[in-house]
């Protein structure tokens, strides 16, 4: 009966490994709106890591982080730390790796805490007649973990409406910056 019972539990096990390792090794999450604001207005909180306390949705979570800024002031080699006072928002780092003015901000995001991981950021600002149309999307590799967590958590629906909520804060901050 015993040897029935944990040989079950194997199988079951087995099944579980099998299905996260089929599952896919990457993940893509992208999240979209439309502003009254210019793309300029848009990139310049975007490039600028000191202005995203005012429209980042994470900032908001824990607004005593502890933050540090290095490198270059903005646009490429800018780099935001954070560490977590409350642990809402975990440990990890920021560095612009590319930016072109009015079009496009690419972002290496490392995590450090509550798990490490490495993931790439970016967002495009696009004029469509009188509006920009902004997009933001992060990528990355998914590990075993992040395949099994996948199974029981919808990452897309978790992190993209933080995204949703980001890009309304986004919006209103430049939308009254360009008025």
């Amino acid at each position: 009966m015993l040897k029935n019972i944990l040989l079950g539990i194997a199988v079951v096990i087995v099944v579980f490994l099998i299905i996260v390792a089929l599952q896919p090794d990457t993940f893509k999450i992208t999240r979209s709106t439309s502003s009254k604001a210019p793309p300029a207005i848009l990139f310049a909180q975007v490039n600028d890591f000191h202005r995203w306390t005012a429209w980042s949705p994470w900032e908001k979570l824990d607004p005593a982080m502890q933050r540090t800024y290095e490198g270059a002031p903005s646009g490429p080699g800018a780099i935001y730390r954070w560490n977590s006072v409350k642990n809402e928002v975990g440990q990890g780092a920021m560095t612009i790796t590319d930016s072109r003015p009015g079009e496009r901000v690419e972002i290496e995001l490392e995590f450090l805490k509550p798990f490490a991981a490495t993931n790439d950021v970016v967002f495009t600002f696009k004029p469509v007649g009188d509006e920009t149309t902004i997009t933001w999307t992060m990528s990355g590799k998914a590990n075993f973990m992040g395949k099994a967590m996948g199974l029981f958590m919808n990452m897309d629906k978790l992190v993209g409406s933080d995204f949703e909520k980001g890009l309304v804060s986004l919006k209103a901050v430049a939308e009254t910056a360009a008025r």
